[in-house]
């Protein structure tokens, strides 16, 4: 007799479906156990092996549980916003949401015949407006807790898909989702002070079961240092700041950078006697990507600063400023001393441009190349901290520059704060109105949804404006604090605002009231296992870590 697959297996998927065999229970007695999968996004192609491995995998220590007499939560839902269903739709001329409901269609039927033992009854979709209700509550208390707050600065954006893209979402230069080149614009931008949790989110990876390799990206990625901020006098009566992690080598400064995009170069234009250079310099700064500017193999170029010059604050001496785009205005202050006797790209920046090399930590030969095997060793050539080994000279420097008010002690992290914003139509809208008198109001809690309007075109546009921008009617509304006219926020949230907080609504998936009931979140929280991507170390995994953190904090 032959076995018909497709019609028995059908037959016995349905019935379990309908009994309910794998739905997790509400106020059981039995201890919990929770496997969460990173939830899929459903594109055009369906199922591939990426998906089937992890979930099969997870099947069988959840089957094995409930076998053990837990009362298992192995839920599924769809991460379904996003720029690669807003391309597709805008190339073949059908609604991202069409697109989306296809997918999902599809997904869902090649999943169910797999026999994975997830809890259907759980479903959730980031695009439903009953779910993103939620994640616009969330960041909605973000901007009243000062953690989501709008500003100029200069972003990536992405020539292909003409949106703004997060530092995490460009890799060598390029786009991550559609490969195209990233090149830097200035634009307002809405920011989670993701900073501010910097020193938790390092600190919290004591408590997580993750593999170490995960814990080390993290790490790494947030990049914690100790040092100093130095403030160095300028000619022109200004301050610049710098940090550094050496503050000991102070004496070897003999010229400072800052980034292109410095804004004390519009400052001192009337100061400048070679503005044009410097102009055609930024120009060409402004087309290249973060990843191409930081390049350590790259050629040195720059350009210096005719009419304006620093003072270094330990001994006096006037020393050049460059304009050169290897320092950013995203990291640190957009300004750095330099010391070519003990870095290998400001001494090859020196060589370049003809500057003086001062060693002040004794070994190797600076006139050939750095000697940058200086984590100890002693200081000379550095006035009061001659003699002194490298670890007391940082300390002895630190108080000097208290003492004499020209610098401080300061922890300083690689982690940027996340551009929370994009301009493109298929996301959750931002629920904030902008009005004349009161600025950026938020939307009242029980407005919200503030749902996705109907557009005739999502195409992205040409100017940066999201397609949102075009649409009058919506975009016209009134101030919730004054009354008066107001405009709503066009620009719409990336694709990480949904999946950053998914794990918590699958323990309460139906309620109206809040996103999870603490007693659902007591009962389900933590997850005991999780299977995500690598490639979502520094991502997913690093943003929805700081949502959970900041949910917890504010009760």
């Amino acid at each position: 007799m032959k076995y018909d697959h497709k019609a028995i297996e059908k037959k016995w998927q349905d019935a379990w479906e309908k009994a309910g065999v794998f739905h997790a229970e509400n106020n059981s007695r039995k201890p919990k156990y929770y496997a969460l999968i990173e939830f899929p996004y459903p594109s055009g192609q369906g199922l591939h092996v990426g998906h089937p491995r992890p979930y099969t995998a997870l099947d069988i220590i959840a089957r094995k549980r409930r076998m053990q007499g837990y009362n298992v939560l192995y839920p599924i839902g769809w991460d379904a916003f996003g720029l690669p269903t807003e391309n597709y739709a805008i190339k073949n001329h059908i609604h991202p949401a069409q697109v989306t409901k296809k997918n999902i269609a599809r997904f869902k039927q090649q999943i169910k015949s797999l026999g994975i033992s997830f809890d259907w009854s759980r479903e959730i979709n980031t695009t439903d407006p009953e779910y993103y209700k939620w994640t616009q509550w969330i960041f909605l208390q973000l901007f009243k807790h000062g953690l989501a707050y709008k500003k100029e600065m200069n972003v990536n954006w992405c020539t292909g898909c003409k949106c703004v893209l997060a530092n995490e979402e460009v890799v060598e230069g390029v786009c991550e989702r559609c490969g195209s080149p990233v090149v830097h614009k200035v634009k307002s931008q809405w920011m989670l002070k993701i900073t501010d949790y910097a020193q938790k989110l390092i600190d919290g990876l004591d408590d997580v079961d993750y593999p170490e390799r995960v814990k080390t990206q993290q790490k790494n990625w947030i990049g914690r240092s100790e040092g100093a901020e130095v403030d160095f006098k300028t000619t022109v009566g200004d301050t610049l700041t710098v940090y550094t992690t050496r503050p000991d080598t102070l004496f070897g400064a003999t010229y400072m950078v800052i980034s292109p995009e410095h804004p004390y170069i519009e400052k001192w234009k009337d100061h400048l006697e070679n503005l044009d250079a410097v102009r055609e310099y930024q120009a060409k700064a402004a087309r290249k990507s973060e990843f191409e500017r930081a390049e350590v193999a790259k050629d040195k170029t720059g350009v210096k600063l005719e009419g304006v010059s620093a003072v270094n604050p330990v001994n006096g001496k006037e020393i050049p400023i460059f304009i050169s785009d290897y320092v950013l205005m995203t990291y640190g202050t957009g300004a750095i001393m330099a010391v070519p006797a003990h870095d290998t790209r400001d001494w090859e920046f020196a060589r370049k441009f003809d500057l003086p090399v001062i060693e002040v930590v004794q070994g190797g030969n600076v006139e050939k190349e750095a000697f940058t095997d200086c984590a100890t060793g002693t200081m000379v050539n550095s006035g009061f901290l001659n003699g002194l080994p490298v670890e007391k000279a940082k300390e002895a420097i630190k108080t000097y520059m208290e003492d004499k008010g020209f610098g401080h002690r300061k922890i300083n992290y690689k982690l940027r704060d996340w551009v929370f914003a994009r301009q493109r139509y298929w996301g959750e809208p931002i629920p904030i109105v902008h009005c004349d008198k009161c600025g950026y109001v938020p939307v009242p809690e029980d407005q919200l949804p503030v749902r996705l309007p109907e557009v005739e075109s999502y195409e992205p546009t040409d100017d940066g404006e999201s397609p949102l921008a075009k649409m009058t009617d919506w975009v016209n509304t009134t101030c919730p604090h004054c009354g008066g006219p107001a405009k709503r926020e066009t620009d719409t949230m990336p694709q990480w605002a949904g999946s950053s907080w998914y794990f918590l609504r699958y323990t309460d998936p139906h309620n109206d009231k809040e996103f999870a009931s603490k007693e659902a979140m007591k009962y389900w929280l933590p997850v005991d296992w999780y299977n995500g991507g690598m490639e979502h170390t520094t991502l997913h995994l690093l943003y929805s870590r700081f949502w959970h953190k900041f949910l917890y904090d504010i009760g």
